[in-house]
């Protein structure tokens, strides 16, 4: 591992280098040279788990004020699966400065999504033992938190989150939502739902429950927004 290179594309610098290398040593390679008594990163790699939890846990709970404790969850365990490590880790390049055992590199393991979901817990691992939480945070700023806010993880986010994320944002205001009518048979019912910020209606949502309403009428509110220059508005509400 070319540590001086690893540090200088991402602007890490380790007071303990051993301890980086070693979030880069996969079992297979410290199995192939037992007679050296190499440390491989899974002890680093069960603290990375503890402490990217924490740092995802707490980013959350300070981004998104207004999203209540089931969808933290949600978004959490979005963030912290496997296949959400290991795609960050090939797309920034930890694969290419893996520590592999001869086969395990020969099968393909820097592409492996367990072994790049792995080292990516051993990097924060170490950073943190190195450096404290602070530095995973910075890390974890520049390379992990801007995919929220660009999309990535939307399937994780409901519209009434979002919708009242960025109204408790940008205007400091809460929507509430009301029912406008419903109509069908007892088994069959469409409920009508309204989103309102106090007395002005945003907009409005149908569906065969008053919780699928409520999710149509925050998505039809979160198309009339608009966000220019830290400012808000809103389109012109479809009669």
């Amino acid at each position: 591992m070319r540590i001086s290179d690893f540090q200088k594309e991402f602007q890490v610098n380790f007071n303990d280098q051993a301890l980086l290398k070693q979030a880069f040593i996969h079992s297979s390679y410290a199995n192939e040279h037992q007679y050296k008594n190499i440390q491989d990163n899974e002890r680093l790699e069960f603290l990375g788990d503890a402490v990217l939890e924490l740092s995802v846990s707490k980013y959350i709970y300070t981004e998104y004020i207004a999203m209540p404790e089931g969808e933290m969850t949600r978004l959490r365990a979005a963030l912290v699966c496997e296949p959400s490590l290991a795609k960050i880790a090939k797309e920034i390049g930890f694969g290419n400065y893996i520590i592999l055992g001869k086969g395990e590199d020969r099968s393909g393991g820097r592409q492996r999504i367990s072994i790049l979901a792995d080292v990516f817990e051993a990097f924060l691992g170490a950073l943190y033992i190195d450096q404290g939480l602070n530095a995973v945070d910075r890390f974890l700023m520049k390379y992990m938190f801007p995919r929220i806010k660009n999309g990535a993880y939307s399937h994780a986010m409901d519209y009434k989150s979002k919708l009242q994320e960025i109204l408790q944002q940008h205007i400091r205001a809460t929507a509430t939502y009301r029912d406008l009518s419903k109509s069908g048979p007892a088994h069959n019912r469409t409920f009508t739902v309204g989103v309102y910020i106090k007395k002005d209606l945003l907009a409005t949502g149908q569906g065969k429950s008053k919780k699928i309403a409520e999710q149509n009428a925050a998505e039809q509110a979160l198309d009339r927004i608009i966000v220019k220059n830290g400012n808000i508005s809103f389109n012109r509400l479809n009669s």
